[in-house]
């Protein structure tokens, strides 16, 4: 396979020149370039056409949570993994009603960071649990039950939260991986959600599957 090309948005230097000595030697990532703000992200996507972003949600003049929803209107098929020290709320909600595929926190181990960065790669969501938790608390309450699923919908939501692909999906359930891939659209549309990221959220708030296992 080809290592997946990566894009890295950090306000601080040191904090880029770690993560691009990561995806130097690990072969199966690619360093493709770094932006310091919000505005040279979406200009280096837009250049450089990076398979995943690692981006920061704090800094100056355009943050993270503004880029990644630039980025996701310009260049919906990029992945985007919000990278932050901290787990807050406000923070975490905003980045995945951006678009973040994935939330990692900075103090993340470079397996778990190889493993997210494949994940989103893949078309998978990825929260780390302590995001999860705050995301479950930012939001008003349990969801409902998805009644208006039926029940093989209900199934592939469960799926989707745990993190399989639609082909990993099709392979569980024993149907064709285009039939899954209809399944996923008509649970979006049906929940009014806009990505696998927030269906795994909302699978965890309704109950389908624990909080510590969505996005993962």
């Amino acid at each position: 396979m080809e290592p997946i090309r990566v894009l890295i948005v950090d306000d601080h230097a040191i904090v880029r020149q770690g993560l691009r000595a990561v995806a130097r030697v690990l072969p199966s990532l690619e360093w493709v370039g770094e932006a310091r703000t919000g505005y040279e992200a979406v200009a280096a996507v837009a250049q450089l056409r990076p398979d995943v972003v690692l981006m920061d949600l704090v800094m100056p003049e355009l943050d993270g949570v503004g880029a990644i929803a630039q980025i996701k209107r310009s260049h919906p098929g990029t992945r985007v993994i919000a990278l932050t020290t901290f787990a807050d709320a406000e923070l975490v909600l905003g980045a995945v009603q951006a678009g973040a595929d994935g939330y990692l926190l900075k103090d993340v181990e470079v397996a778990e960071l190889e493993r997210a960065i494949a994940a989103v790669y893949a078309g998978r969501p990825y929260l780390h649990p302590e995001a999860t938790r705050h995301l479950l608390q930012a939001t008003a309450g349990p969801a409902e039950p998805p009644a208006r699923l039926t029940a093989r919908e209900r199934e592939v939501l469960a799926l989707v939260a745990r993190g399989h692909t639609n082909r990993q999906i099709a392979g569980e359930l024993k149907i064709a991986e285009k039939t899954v891939s209809v399944h996923v659209s008509n649970i979006l549309a049906k929940l009014e959600l806009e990505s696998r990221t927030q269906a795994a959220l909302y699978a965890a708030r309704a109950g389908l599957v624990a909080p510590d296992a969505a996005g993962t």
